[in-house]
């Protein structure tokens, strides 16, 4: 076959500057975001150290439930600052998360009680008896809390239960309207110990779940951490809301909720943060206005 000769000169031409062009490159990696730290915003709120005091509004005293006298066993109560005798509060029951963590950050746990601080920042220190409760360890005269996991769950379940019918009789608080709250290991607890069985899943109005959440990952090293268990679980919550949030982004347990077929009331909420802390309670920001607005609609009487 002949062919004109311009036509063959110019493919040829192309051939050669195909075969002499440089690879294309692969696409550049998309960075990660980089969150900024809450540290860049001034904190409002102070949360109250517990004391060993008498309760009384405004402050944060250290207590032991009826029939736990005698053991290292202890929570925080905090009684609002409008407190009065003679009504009945909703009460925001917090859990902790594991202690003996501290990262790049400088974000920490402590994984006690009086560390906890989620409750606080949501209810703004009014409106709301808040109380921060242990995870039990431990038989006997040497019950303590635990400061990492769960402890004893049959224990920790008794010792919740007991709480807040003392809450109940001694300031008022109102079984109707319980609201779990935990950030970290108190968050994977919302549906662990909150969802645990059909008794303790019926106490609770809703959920505030900050930083981690039950069946999102099988390697937490407890018994109960594979999505089988985490889903019989879920299968409690029924119709009650969860607020759930995340440092950074909440895509991960949003993923894993909207797979299990279960209907849920969620409402996901990322904290545009890179820390692993509930501090951001304590922050004038957009998400915290969202938290306390749907807090008061969870609460609101029926």
């Amino acid at each position: 076959m002949i062919f004109p000769l311009g036509r063959f000169c110019l493919a040829a031409a192309v051939w050669a500057l195909a075969a002499a062009a440089p690879a294309a490159e692969p696409p550049a990696k998309t960075a990660a975001p980089a969150w900024p730290d809450l540290a860049s915003v001034p904190a409002d709120l102070v949360v109250p150290p517990a004391a060993s005091a008498a309760p009384a509004p405004g402050r944060r005293v250290f207590a032991t439930t009826s029939g736990w006298e005698g053991t290292a066993v202890r929570h925080t109560v905090y009684l609002p600052a409008d407190w009065t005798p003679g009504k009945t509060w909703p009460v925001l029951v917090e859990y902790p998360g594991n202690g003996n963590y501290r990262n790049k950050f400088g974000d920490t746990s402590d994984g006690t009680p009086e560390g906890c601080r989620l409750g606080y920042g949501a209810s703004g220190g009014r409106g709301f008896i808040w109380i921060s409760l242990p995870f039990v360890a431990g038989t006997g005269s040497a019950r303590t809390n635990a400061v990492t996991w769960w402890g004893d769950v049959a224990e920790t379940k008794r010792y919740l239960l007991a709480t807040v019918r003392e809450v109940a009789a001694r300031f008022g608080g109102d079984p109707a309207r319980l609201v779990f709250c935990g950030f970290s290991r108190g968050a994977i607890a919302a549906n662990f110990l909150g969802l645990h069985d059909d008794e303790v899943a019926a106490l609770w109005r809703g959920f505030i779940c900050h930083s981690h959440y039950d069946g999102v990952s099988e390697r937490w090293p407890y018994p109960g951490a594979d999505r089988v268990a985490a889903l019989v679980r879920l299968r409690r919550l029924g119709d009650r809301p969860q607020w759930i949030s995340h440092e950074g982004s909440v895509a991960a347990t949003e993923t894993w909720l909207r797979g299990t077929g279960v209907p849920g009331r969620w409402t996901f909420r990322s904290i545009p943060f890179r820390n692993h802390s509930p501090d951001w309670v304590l922050r004038d920001l957009p998400e915290r206005r969202d938290l306390r607005a749907w807090l008061a609609e969870v609460v609101a009487t029926r």
